[in-house]
């Protein structure tokens, strides 16, 4: 497909490059910042241009890779008449492009995306459109890029977000919390690399809760001599903060 790129960060970066790959024809990068359009666009062989200037008519899909403020003031700058236009934020409607198309819709990667990945990881995708034609087309597209695609509205693409949030988000600040208890008691963190590594791909085939290790999944029941190091926040793991405390904030 003939692709317009509206956007030029981590997602734009990513799927620009996996929509080249996969052989489909990029016309334009269109961003606010002239000169973050002409990298990605060097790097994918195609025009640029800012919101200022005429973006290219002559695409069949136009794909939105923008911060969701953002999403709600592209009708000012942009109209396509009736060309597919998509989205890919993971909490707005959307409903959100009906005023730059008659067919639109969202294609929502389920992934952490960084445009300094080196490596092109598997990236599940949730689609909706605006009509069964427009579905349709966007899953027709989606499967080009990967062979992970579900259909999703948006109540059920925003819950969806709102998990992705935690297993990413939420983990990665435990991540840190033990990073920074290493280095305080000198030890090295990097040496946590295979178990966690091999804690994910274990929930791949079981649930996380039956994959929970002791001492977590159990009472400890060690006495005051056998007390672990005190934790990055001071507390000792099994005060009043413990298993039953407030958790993240």
């Amino acid at each position: 497909m003939r692709i317009v790129i509206i956007g030029s960060g981590n997602v734009a970066s990513v799927l620009g490059r996996l929509c080249k790959q996969n052989e489909h024809e990029i016309l334009q990068v269109m961003s606010r910042n002239a000169d973050h359009a002409k990298l990605l666009a060097d790097e994918l062989n195609c025009k640029y241009a800012d919101y200022n200037e005429k973006i290219d008519t002559d695409g069949e899909l136009y794909l939105v890779a923008v911060n969701d403020a953002a999403l709600y003031g592209l009708n000012n700058s942009i109209h396509i008449g009736n060309k597919l236009i998509l989205h890919t934020a993971g909490s707005v409607s959307k409903d959100v492009l009906k005023d730059i198309s008659v067919n639109y819709g969202v294609l929502y990667p389920l992934q952490s995306l960084r445009k300094e990945m080196a490596y092109a990881c598997e990236i599940p995708f949730l689609i909706d459109g605006n009509t069964d034609e427009s579905k349709t087309l966007i899953e027709d597209f989606a499967k080009t890029l990967s062979s992970n695609v579900s259909k999703a509205t948006d109540e059920e693409r925003l819950k969806l977000h709102v998990a992705a949030v935690i297993v990413s988000n939420f983990t990665n600040h435990l991540y840190a919390l033990a990073e920074e208890f290493c280095v305080k008691e000198n030890i090295d963190f990097k040496l946590l690399a295979p178990l966690i590594i091999e804690t994910a791909e274990r929930i791949k085939t079981i649930s996380p809760a039956n994959a929970q290790h002791a001492p977590a999944a159990r009472t400890p029941i060690l006495g005051p001599s056998h007390r672990h190091p005190t934790p990055p926040n001071g507390r000792d793991q099994r005060g009043q903060h413990g298993a039953h405390g407030s958790g993240c904030r």
